[in-house]
């Protein structure tokens, strides 16, 4: 058995602490870079999520195993701050925003609160490895090993399923099986494979679901973990859980607890995925590198303090380190503003024969951006690169939002002439994107129109690039014409659409509809509201002292599904501060949502707690 250290809030049931004693092998030289310099603080400055479309990374919703069980809301204070003004959802707003909504009959992807199946969720680092890896296997394990001819075949099954999104899974399959069709290995891998890239998690579920009770064909463990991870996707790790029993025992393998694994990592569920990491232990099942990095995922964005004692077990059982590893431990350190720690690591993989990809070079560049060092940034760039932009177009789009962040406008210009004759979508977004950051609002109209004319079927995300520019730039009737060019061309809002437009109100000081309109958003069917969105308004109202306001926020976001972290007490700590008014068991709140606050922040919550003292005081005069 192994240790990780014990966080100095009791844990019931500590999973992989449990009964194990803690490990005192000598450090590791990776370990030494990592500890050196060692940053542990909690409320540093928040890095902005930028290059949606690139990074692809997520905000996940968790399902905290609380060490106290908070059922219910208790805000800290029911007389500080004033009340919240926002409108009730029956007034109407004058500006041309408040009858956006959804057409009804149409099926939200993902029916419960889980992260994975919510496409418009933001992230919290610049690359997500659970993803990337995670993502990765079950595709392979979906495909099963075929040609790379066969890869390249058509599923007719996906075509009848794209053209009866009506009708029910089994009705789909049962009258395309009645066509005469055959359902092979080759065809359902294709099908599934197809429906993963769209997204369409539940109609892929219905498929396995039709699948497994048809028996048509007969299940392997990279099915069941398959049907593992669209579970978790669409329902949640929990019932993914209950689902992993059902599943024949000689079919529970590694591949499929690790799958669930990375689902309740996912979730940030600290507590289940410690458990399912001791259980793959105690099964005797191989304990493989994906699952010491998703344990380190876990860690990034639960607390840095029990990274160490993972990478002295990787060291003690002779797990190497991969990219994804490096690329963690990069995150923290560039998150934390350590560029020497940040370079050390790096260095350290250098020397283990580790070759940086473009994506964590992509990553070192955004951290250098965000500290100035913009020579060395470039020369991530300059690396990416490599050969001339003419003979390498697949790059444009990664390095387009980048150097409009060095405010490079000259090399954002030499890429997009490299491209603008025959750009894909993506780099089109990439363009309004970098073209926006400048300021140069026709370039990026440009490039939106290039892109539109290109599309035969235009999608809500291709709307979005554009608006988020006029958010950016408070152009607000731009924003509104946009927004009638996108209902007319048949595409609705999603989250990053009311995430752009609470942008827009924000940034025209109009805090209370933009409070509005993120609540009428949460009753759309399209995807819960952006973490983001929620954040930018706490903070405006902390700005203030609203104390009324930032906790009524916070409990919207509980019942959105999302789980509290660091930055949401960070706001609800600032907005006490500006109120001037006591957090009474601001501490012990944050210890029952499983955060262990740093001793900056401790001392933070200390100050606060001074102004109880100030108000006793005022009672005795």
């Amino acid at each position: 058995m192994w240790a990780l250290r014990r966080a100095s809030v009791h844990i019931r049931n500590p999973g992989i602490s449990s009964g194990s004693t803690r490990i005192s092998c000598v450090q590791s030289e990776i370990l030494t870079c990592y500890l050196e310099n060692y940053h542990t603080g909690l409320i540093g400055p928040q890095e902005k999520v930028f290059d949606r479309l690139l990074s692809n990374t997520r905000f996940y919703n968790s399902s905290f195993v609380s060490l106290k069980s908070y059922t219910e809301f208790h805000p800290f204070s029911s007389q500080a701050g004033p009340k919240s003004h926002v409108k009730d959802d029956d007034d109407k707003l004058d500006d041309g925003f408040s009858d956006l909504g959804m057409p009804c009959g149409l099926v939200q992807e993902s029916t419960s609160g889980d992260e994975n199946g919510d496409e418009f969720s933001e992230g919290d680092g610049v690359m997500d490895d659970k993803e990337n890896e995670l993502e990765a296997s079950i595709l392979e394990a979906d495909a099963g090993k075929k040609s790379s001819t066969e890869t390249k075949a058509t599923s007719t099954l996906i075509k009848a399923i794209l053209a009866n999104h009506a009708i029910s899974m089994k009705e789909v399959c049962e009258k395309w099986v009645e066509e005469g069709n055959e359902v092979s290995q080759i065809e359902v891998s294709l099908t599934m494979l197809e429906l993963r890239k769209r997204r369409l998690f539940l109609r892929a579920l219905q498929l396995s679901e039709w699948l497994e009770s048809s028996k048509h064909l007969d299940f392997l463990e990279n099915y069941y973990a398959s049907r593992v991870d669209l579970v978790a996707k669409v329902r949640g790790h929990k019932q993914a859980e209950r689902y992993v029993e059902q599943i024949p025992e000689s079919f529970r393998g590694e591949l499929v607890y690790r799958t669930l694994l990375a689902n309740c990592v996912a979730a940030t569920d600290v507590k289940k995925s410690e458990e399912v990491f001791d259980k793959i232990k105690n099964l005797g099942l191989p304990v493989t590198l994906f699952s010491f990095n998703q344990l380190l995922i876990l860690y990034k964005r639960s607390g840095y303090e029990k990274i160490a004692d993972v990478l002295l077990l990787m060291q003690k059982e002779n797990i190497k380190p991969s990219v994804s590893t490096y690329q963690i431990l990069i995150d923290i350190k560039g998150k934390s503003k350590d560029i020497s720690g940040m370079e050390q690591i790096l260095e350290k993989m250098k020397a283990d024969g580790v070759k940086p990809n473009n994506h964590m070079l992509l990553s070192l560049a955004r951290y250098y951006t965000a500290v100035g060092l913009k020579d060395k940034a470039e020369t991530m760039l300059k690396e990416v690169e490599r050969v001339d932009i003419n003979e390498n177009l697949g790059i444009c789009g990664v390095l387009l939002p980048i150097y409009a962040l060095l405010g490079r406008e000259d090399e954002v210009g030499r890429i997009w002439k490299a491209c603008e004759s025959r750009p894909s979508w993506v780099d089109c977004m990439a363009a309004i994107e970098a073209w926006g950051q400048l300021g140069k609002i026709e370039n990026a109209e440009a490039a939106f129109d290039i892109m539109v004319k290109k599309l035969e079927t235009k999608s809500v995300k291709h709307f979005n690039a554009l608006l988020k520019v006029y958010a950016n730039n408070k152009m607000f009737a731009k924003a509104k014409n946009l927004v009638k060019q996108m209902e007319a061309s048949g595409c609705y809002p999603n989250p990053l659409t009311w995430d752009a437009l609470v942008t827009l109100y924000i940034a025209t000081g109009e805090v209370e509809k933009a409070d509005n309109i993120l609540e009428k958003s949460a009753q759309q069917r399209r995807g819960r509201p952006l973490v983001n969105s929620y954040i930018a308004i706490m903070d405006e109202y902390a700005k203030s002292g609203d104390i009324h306001s930032v906790e009524r926020l916070f409990l919207r976001m509980r019942k959105a599904g999302y789980a509290a972290r660091h930055q949401q007490y960070n706001t609800l700590l600032l907005a006490y501060k500006n109120a001037k008014a006591p957090a009474y068991g601001f501490i012990e709140r944050m210890k029952g949502d499983s955060l262990l606050p740093s001793k900056s922040f401790t001392m933070q919550v200390a100050k606060v707690e001074a102004f109880r003292k100030e108000n006793v005081a005022d009672l005795l005069e």
